[in-house]
């Protein structure tokens, strides 16, 4: 086995395969992690691709350390040209690269078996290998500057540690990583404007630090001039990056819509989940209907979007299609109909009715009173229930809720051996107001309701405590009245 400047020809073909493979799985299952899931969009691919950096470029640079460590024993104190100098690291870029692209080409395969959303942004694509060059220059540099055994390591641990800083760090400083904002955001769209700019400053902090070395190594002023104007590229491009200035509104998009059995309009490379929103919608928009909160028309639009919509529009936002999208999409939604409640009485009741909206079990709540509303709401039919929160719509969304709008009982302490009993204050209606007798709902028996037609309270009935309901223009029930629990269904 021959031996070249420290390293075998063997061994530099094995270990360019392997790190080939090893940058090809990584950057595969570090894209996949990245992608958001459901979205068919092109720009959702470059973003993953990028994002595979996040490992790749690491591994890359622990590769490229190992090589440098190996052929600085190698040469020793020789003196080499400036193309013995730059073959080694060029190599190992063309072998990073080449697991790059074929990244890229495993993900683009995926993407065109599928309708894609949007257009692919070939500087994307660039900025991304311009990323998995600096990664590679500096583990060289490294390596080189510090033949140790442990160098690898290092310069893999501190690539990834000082370029997860400066992603995950202020504005200023996530510009000057190989990496983007995640997650991606549909309704922003890609600059590639800005991918321009940031594959020169990339480039050119590359060059530099490559050149430089060169130089270092080659004693040579041409080497040295070169890394000189590689170092205006890179200020250049930072200058650029720095004065532009980032997107605040969103991109005006195409809808994808469903018509029925409402309307249903996400972004287009969502489309796969327009029937598991109308499905979920649909439930809540004929329990809506008839109040002021009534919809027919539901669009998806950003979390920071906080324009007017139409009379019938409502907003929903859906970050991804991942499992239960649209139970979460309306369960954000039917939070957002009414205040939040501080009281604990009145939470219970906002709490009975969002749970009837998103078609869940009514809870019973931590007061007895919470227990007989759920019981008492529970009995009444999906029409009555309707009838019920038209009637009440803005007492819900306000945070107005209490006993009386569930029948007007109120909890007493009842004899041993009998269950508890509930009394209705005299002449009191929503919110402590007298209600006439036709918008009181305490006793389900006297509420009649013809097929197809809206509720009616039924001349003269008779409560099942035998108290005869006064006519018009009479006095209110008496203290000692006793509304009872409707049938339940």
């Amino acid at each position: 086995m021959r031996e070249h400047r420290g390293v075998s020809r063997e061994e530099l073909q094995q270990s360019g395969l392997m790190a080939v493979a090893v940058l090809l799985v990584l950057g595969v299952v570090a894209a996949w992690s990245v992608l958001v899931p459901g979205v068919s969009a092109w720009e959702n691919i470059i973003v993953a691709v990028i994002g595979s950096l996040r490992l790749t470029g690491p591994v890359a640079a622990a590769f490229a350390a190992w090589v440098a460590v190996r052929r600085r024993r190698g040469v020793g104190k020789r003196s080499l040209t400036t193309w013995q100098a730059v073959r080694a690291p060029l190599a190992i870029l063309v072998v990073t690269g080449g697991a790059f692209t074929a990244t890229v080409m495993v993900l683009a395969v995926r993407s065109m078996l599928t309708e894609q959303a949007g257009r692919l942004l070939p500087s994307g694509l660039v900025m991304g290998a311009a990323g998995l060059a600096l990664y590679v220059v500096i583990g060289w540099v490294t390596g080189w500057l510090l033949p140790w055994t442990i160098t690898p390591a290092l310069a893999g641990l501190g690539c990834y540690g000082l370029f997860t800083a400066l992603s995950q760090g202020p504005t200023w400083a996530d510009r000057l990583a190989p990496a983007t904002r995640e997650p991606y955001d549909p309704f922003q769209g890609l600059s590639a404007a800005a991918f321009t700019d940031q594959t020169l400053w990339l480039v050119g902090i590359s060059a530099a630090l490559l050149l430089g070395w060169a130089a270092v190594v080659t004693r040579q002023a041409l080497v040295l001039a070169a890394a000189l104007l590689a170092v205006l590229a890179a200020g250049t491009g930072m200058a650029r990056l720095f004065s532009e200035q980032r997107p605040v509104s969103a991109q005006r998009v195409v809808y994808s819509c469903q018509e029925w059995p409402i309307m249903v309009c996400v972004h287009p490379g969502m489309h796969a989940g327009l029937p598991e929103l109308g499905s979920a919608f649909v439930k809540i928009a004929s329990r809506l209907a008839g109040t002021p909160g009534e919809f027919s028309r539901v669009e998806q639009h950003p979390r920071r979007d906080q324009g007017t919509l139409a009379p019938g529009v409502i907003g929903i936002h859906v970050d991804d299609l991942s499992a239960g999208f649209a139970e979460r999409a309306a369960d954000e939604f039917v939070d957002g109909l009414a205040e939040r409640c501080d009281a604990t009485p009145a939470a219970g009741y906002r709490d009975i009715v969002a749970a009837w909206l998103r078609g869940e079990p009514l809870p019973g709540g931590p007061l007895p009173e919470h227990q007989y509303a759920a019981a008492w709401f529970s009995g009444l039919t999906e029409t009555q229930r309707r009838d019920w929160l038209r009637l009440y719509y803005g007492d819900f969304t306000g945070c107005r809720l209490q006993s009386s709008h569930f029948g007007g009982q109120t909890g007493q302490a009842s004899p041993a051996g009998q269950g508890p009993q509930y009394h209705t204050p005299p002449g009191q209606g929503v919110g402590g107001r007298y209600a006439p007798p036709e918008q009181r709902v305490g006793d389900a028996s006297a509420w009649s309701r013809p097929r197809g037609g809206p509720l009616h309270r039924s001349p003269g009935a008779r409560s099942r405590g035998g108290t005869r309901e006064p006519a018009a223009g009479g006095r209110g029930p008496s203290a000692g009245s006793r509304a009872v629990l409707p049938p339940r269904s």
